[in-house]
């Protein structure tokens, strides 16, 4: 026998000879996870302040129901609240994939693993967790379907960029104007680019096959783009999510009347 269970190991009885605060960074991410969490659920539920012409909440876009506002529906209705619910959110009818796609990541996983599950905590901590089976059964085995969820997210960051230049109209569908909210739709859409960009899948996808690069000159340069963005895939998994839940926080608060889109021209 070897490894960890070794006899010659030292028998340590403490969980972790650590001194240092290890546990204020997974506190962190479990409070600023949970509390992302319990709004997105609210708004989810809320199902109204979702629209204020031409701005529309990523957690709404597109709006597939037929209880939509007018002005909503990129992808026109295809679910009719009469089957699916009566009075049925339409953001459930597309959180899920956004969700999916976070959820799956192999940053987020890190993250919530240890903040949640304190699998383990930290470095040089040991879980508490008598027996671990990764990724190989259910809840888990769904962590297989990243890639996927990352496709699907492509489809939502060219609609929310959609979204981002269809908040150049005014509040009469005229276009050439440029508000506040236009501002955070972009910037709402470029960081979502930027998290997909910088994703294990996108590298992978790009050039993970690859055996000779020197055939496959863009996909190779593409690779190498990917890759650089890669290094900072934490920072826009993070910032992105703060991101989307500004642009939704800006658009529920102009939709109720809480605060004027102003606009600059």
């Amino acid at each position: 026998m070897s490894g960890v269970f070794s006899p010659t190991r030292a028998k340590i009885k403490e969980r972790t000879l650590r001194t240092d605060k290890y546990w204020v960074q997974p506190a962190i991410t479990f409070g600023v996870l949970f509390s992302f969490i319990i709004y997105a659920t609210f708004r989810a539920f809320e199902n109204k302040y979702y629209f204020a012409e031409p701005l529309i909440s990523p957690f709404y876009s597109p709006c597939l129901s037929n209880s939509c506002i007018e002005g909503t529906s990129l992808l026109g209705q295809p679910f009719n609240n009469k089957y699916f619910g009566i009075g049925i959110s339409p953001s459930l009818f597309i959180l899920i994939f956004p969700l999916g796609f976070r959820m799956t990541c192999y940053y987020y996983r890190k993250a919530y693993y240890r903040a949640f599950w304190m699998s383990p905590p930290a470095c040089a901590v040991a879980e508490p967790h008598e027996k671990y089976t990764g990724e190989t059964k259910a809840p888990l085995i769904l962590q297989n379907g990243h890639r996927w969820f990352f496709y699907a997210g492509l489809v939502f960051n060219v609609l929310l960029t959609i979204d981002a230049f269809l908040a150049f109209k005014n509040t009469e569908g005229q276009w050439g104007h440029m508000s506040v909210g236009t501002l955070v739709l972009l910037n709402n859409a470029t960081l979502l680019w930027l998290y997909s960009m910088s994703c294990h899948t996108c590298r992978h996808t790009l050039g993970g096959r690859l055996k000779h690069f020197s055939k496959h000159p863009v996909r190779y340069k593409a690779w190498t783009i990917a890759s650089k963005l890669n290094h900072q895939h934490q920072l826009f998994a993070w910032i992105s999510l703060f991101g989307v839940a500004f642009a939704d926080i800006y658009v529920r608060a102009v939709a109720s009347g809480a605060w004027t889109n102003f606009y600059f021209f």
